[in-house]
Formats: structure tokens, C-alpha cells, sequence
């Protein structure tokens, strides 16, 4: 029993030492990028040891590796939740929609992290292969499944369309808040999400 409380709260202190390098890791990288990021700074920033760092992450790449899935879980689960998407089409999409403009739109880390991914993709292209993998192919397979299960709504290509969709939000958000271009092509958020569904269900009628 008394070895079992000391698993428990040397599980405990991991969890925040982990917690603490990722927090580190998230300022450098936002502040230096990928490539000018050193595990010395990660350390010094986290208030941690570099032993500790080291002994929870291997190298670099795999710290930032975790901090994509770490990002991709918790966008992941704000927009979808833990549930199979249910429910009405017109209904579903805008919930989702809605909700994913919210977010990328209010949250100014995720769009700095993104920045910074695009920007390092050219000389670290392994880096934002993980970042297709663990943030949109996900959303891309819940948006396939839920259209496909919809058969009312006449779409011949569900994997494609929800290709369709998730793109044009992301490219809007790129546009507009990643790229600063929201004063140049200004549009509000909500006539792209309405004009994609309105074209969506006229194709079921």
C-alpha cells in the first residue's frame, strides 16, 4: 500500500515535470523557431534540469512532435468532443464549423505554433508530416464518416467533400489571422461557413 501512494505521487510529479518542459518547449519554439530552439533554453525555461528534459524526451524533434499531438488532441476534442458526431446535417456542420473558426480564430498560441510549423516545413518536412497525421488527417476521417453515414444528403464523394470543407476553413483562417491578411480580403467567418452548407444541401435536393 505504501509503495503504491509513492507510485501514485511519482507518477504525479512526472506528469507536472512533463507538463512544465512542454509549457518551456511552447515558448521557445514560438520565440526562436524549430531550427534556433535548443534543448539548453527548453530546460532553462521550464525550470527544469536538462537531464530531466532529456529524460522524458529523447531529442528535440521529439519534443516538438509532442507538442503537435499535444495541440491536435486538445483542438481535436474542443471541436468534436468524445462523441460520434450525430445528428441533422445543416445542424451538425455549422455546430463544427462554428466551432472550429472559434477556435483557431481565439486561440493565439495554436496560431503562432502554426506560423512557426509553416515556416520550418521546408527544412524539417518530417515535422509537419506530424502534424498532417496527428491534427488533419483525424478530422479529415470524422468529417468522411459523418457525411458517409448521411446518404440523404446525394454526396457521391464523402472523403473528398470533407476535404473540401475542412479546407476552406483552415485556408480562411490561414488567410486571415495567420498571414495578417484579414484587413486585405476581409470576410467574416460565418458567410463562408453558411455559403458551404447551403451548397451542401441544395446537392440534396
Amino acid at each position: 500500500m505504501v509503495r503504491a501512494k509513492i507510485t501514485d505521487i511519482e507518477r504525479e510529479s512526472s506528469a507536472e515535470k512533463v507538463e512544465q518542459i512542454l509549457q518551456g518547449a511552447m515558448q521557445e519554439f514560438l520565440a526562436h523557431g524549430f531550427a534556433g530552439t535548443s534543448m539548453d533554453r527548453v530546460a532553462a525555461t521550464a525550470g527544469v534540469s536538462k537531464a530531466t528534459v532529456y529524460s522524458h524526451f529523447t531529442d528535440k524533434e521529439g519534443l516538438f512532435k509532442a507538442l503537435i499531438e499535444r495541440l491536435a488532441r486538445k483542438k481535436f476534442h474542443s471541436i468534436f468532443g468524445n462523441e460520434p458526431l450525430e445528428g441533422e446535417p445543416s445542424q451538425v456542420l455549422r455546430q463544427v464549423g462554428s466551432k472550429a473558426l472559434e477556435q483557431m480564430r481565439e486561440d493565439q498560441e495554436h496560431c503562432a505554433f502554426m506560423r512557426v510549423l509553416i515556416g520550418e516545413s521546408a527544412r524539417f518536412p518530417e515535422l509537419a508530416k506530424v502534424c498532417v497525421r496527428a491534427m488533419m488527417k483525424p478530422v479529415f476521417e470524422t468529417m468522411s464518416k459523418y457525411l458517409a453515414s448521411h446518404p440523404e444528403l446525394k454526396i457521391a464523394d464523402p472523403e473528398a467533400v470533407a476535404r473540401i470543407i475542412v479546407g476552406s476553413l483552415v485556408h480562411f483562417h490561414i488567410t486571415q489571422d495567420v498571414l495578417h491578411g484579414k484587413d486585405i480580403i476581409s470576410m467574416e467567418g460565418d458567410r463562408i461557413l453558411d455559403t458551404m452548407i447551403d451548397l451542401i444541401m441544395k446537392s440534396a435536393r
